[in-house]
């Protein structure tokens, strides 16, 4: 008899102490990676807390297919209520990231070179989560752009349901690191001071 064909598959709950490696909720399918040994969280999908383990590389595939349909209705409202939320912060010129904190709306300027995201005491903006790495990702501000890139992380990181390993960010546009939403939001000169923070009004308008 095989052992291994008739041994049940384990199913674990959020909460448990869990190992390095992947691990696919029961009900949605979303894949959580943890990089050490740390206590599963609930589903980022659907709030499950059932789990079976999964591997990295059906991790990957799985994160793809469930981020490139993140683009629903729901989504969609959550960014501009975020985005409303946080307009009194954004009437100076400059370029922001925007996130929810708990029940606010969090602001971070992005005013240095390199802006880290990640769960490490050392990053700038740091998330306190298992699904992120603690170098997750680089925010980069240079003479030709803004870009995020992709710090070697397990999960990756996602920008408007895409998985990338670097993109050149736009106003408006959605930056996905483990079970955090990111909204970036560039206020030009000309438009500072307007509703809902300059160009990011007009994103608003276009999303809503």
């Amino acid at each position: 008899m095989n052992m291994r064909e008739s041994t049940p598959v384990e199913s674990l709950v959020s909460g448990t102490l869990a190992g390095m490696g992947a691990y696919r909720c029961e009900h949605c399918g979303y894949v959580v990676s943890l990089e050490t040994g740390d206590l599963l969280p609930p589903c980022p999908g659907c709030a499950g807390e059932r789990f079976v383990r999964a591997s990295l590389f059906s991790a990957q595939m799985t994160q793809e297919q469930i981020s490139a349909s993140a683009a629903g209705s729901d989504e969609r409202d959550e960014h501009t209520a975020i985005l409303v939320s946080a307009a009194p912060q954004l009437e100076e010129p400059g370029q922001y990231l925007v996130f929810r904190d708990g029940q606010q709306a969090k602001v971070v300027p992005l005013v240095r070179e390199w802006t880290r995201v990640g769960r490490s005491l050392a990053a700038d903006v740091r998330f306190d989560d298992p699904t992120v790495s603690r170098r997750h990702a680089l925010i980069v501000r240079q003479a030709d752009g803004v870009r995020v890139l992709d710090d070697r992380s397990l999960n990756g990181i996602f920008v408007n349901g895409d998985r990338v390993e670097w993109r050149v960010l736009s106003d408006g546009d959605e930056i996905v690191v483990g079970r955090y939403r990111l909204h970036f939001v560039d206020v030009d000169p000309e438009s500072a001071g307007t509703a809902h923070g300059g160009r990011s009004g007009t994103a608003l308008q276009a999303r809503g």
